[in-house]
């Protein structure tokens, strides 16, 4: 009987990736951190590796799949550069170590807006990274674009964002009135869109829009 196949999780000590390591409890993960992460309900199945995120080491298992959810804000990261770092260079970095040493399937937390050619600082990065990503040549890449996160980043031990905050307290009011497509989006459906997603068959790469994950990630 072979062994089932392993899955890396980069980013799991933020909204989305927390979910993640949460939501596959029941399957072989290697979460790739830069600190030990607590809090989490005990799991045979899952393992923690304390890494250089930009420079994996060359003696971790290979994975089938690799899950990432990393990203900052221009306000914590402090200058573009910084960002960039985090938003783009980790990320192609976590994703092209996982194709190298065999993964097939990618999936990626992106953001809304996301788009390459945006005059946009935050948006063209993070189209660039979904651009360079579809260049690795995995048999399926998932990217997930959501709006605003619905979470308590605090109670994770993160830092908190107060612009984040004052929008979701904002915006929760009017939640109903507000379209699927930029209402303020829970983690777990995220997480939950983007593993469904990832295990069903599909294009090479698609492209999961806030709005559609409002459904798809429903429990």
């Amino acid at each position: 009987m072979t062994s089932p196949a392993l899955t890396w999780v980069a980013g799991g000590s933020g909204l989305i990736g927390r979910e993640l390591l949460q939501q596959l409890a029941d399957t072989p993960v290697l979460a790739l951190l830069r600190r030990p992460l607590n809090g989490l309900p005990d799991s045979p199945h899952r393992q923690q590796a304390i890494v250089e995120l930009h420079q994996l080491p060359a003696n971790l298992p290979a994975p089938q799949r690799v899950f990432i959810a990393l990203g900052t804000t221009m306000a914590q990261a402090g200058s573009q550069a910084a960002f960039r770092a985090v938003d783009f260079d980790a990320v192609l970095a976590v994703a092209r170590a996982a194709r190298e040493r065999g993964a097939t399937h990618c999936g990626v937390v992106s953001a809304l807006g996301a788009d390459a050619r945006s005059g946009v600082f935050y948006n063209r990065v993070k189209g660039e990274a979904e651009a360079a990503l579809a260049g690795l040549g995995f048999e399926r890449l998932v990217i997930a674009r959501p709006s605003l996160l619905d979470g308590e980043r605090q109670a994770l031990g993160q830092p908190h964002r107060a612009g984040e905050a004052w929008s979701l307290r904002l915006a929760r009011p009017l939640t109903p009135l507000i379209p699927k497509a930029w209402r303020p989006i829970r983690a777990d459906r995220v997480a939950r869109a983007l593993r469904l997603a990832l295990d069903q068959p599909g294009p090479a790469v698609q492209v999961l829009e806030s709005g559609d994950m409002q459904s798809l990630g429903a429990p």
